[in-house]
């Protein structure tokens, strides 16, 4: 693993919880969904989540953007790795590890959509940075943005 955010609380067993995220922009701003459990503390997360059993990153990837926007997806390239430890909504203690992908949106199925208290959003990339929930999530968009940046101030030939 390359970076890991949050604090694992002493006393706590953190359960090992394989997970993917995606990052789509369109009109410089990026896909983020507002997540809302009905208790006033809604929150933002950049789209993804945990892999099912014998499921590729990519899999996972289509699956969850899928269920949470109704949004389709095609992973382009793997832009960071990184840990979040957090604890669930129900409480368990859980260490989201894994990819943060850059990803095409190639069209969108709202019937694919499962998640009701999620809600597509488009946020500017550094309120993103400021508004996501996880560290690990604004450290991606933080890599993105660098990213975009590097390849913008390079000579063309």
């Amino acid at each position: 693993m390359k970076l890991q955010f949050g604090t694992a609380r002493p006393g706590q067993d953190y359960l090992h919880r394989p997970a993917v995220f995606g990052l789509a922009e369109r009109e410089g701003r990026i896909a983020c969904v507002r997540v809302d459990r009905g208790d006033g503390a809604a929150y933002f997360d950049l789209p993804g989540g945990a892999l099912d059993p014998d499921e590729s990153e990519q899999q996972a990837l289509v699956r969850e953007f899928g269920e949470e926007t109704g949004l389709i997806v095609q992973p382009v390239d793997r832009l960071t790795e990184a840990g979040q430890f957090f604890q669930k909504s129900d409480g368990t203690p859980v260490n989201n590890v894994g990819g943060v992908w850059i990803v095409n949106v190639t069209g969108s199925d709202l019937s694919a959509k499962q998640e009701d208290d999620h809600e597509l959003v488009w946020l500017d990339p550094l309120r993103a940075l400021a508004s996501l929930r996880h560290e690990a999530h604004s450290w991606a968009v933080a890599c993105w943005l660098r990213g975009r940046s590097a390849a913008a101030s390079e000579p063309r030939t």
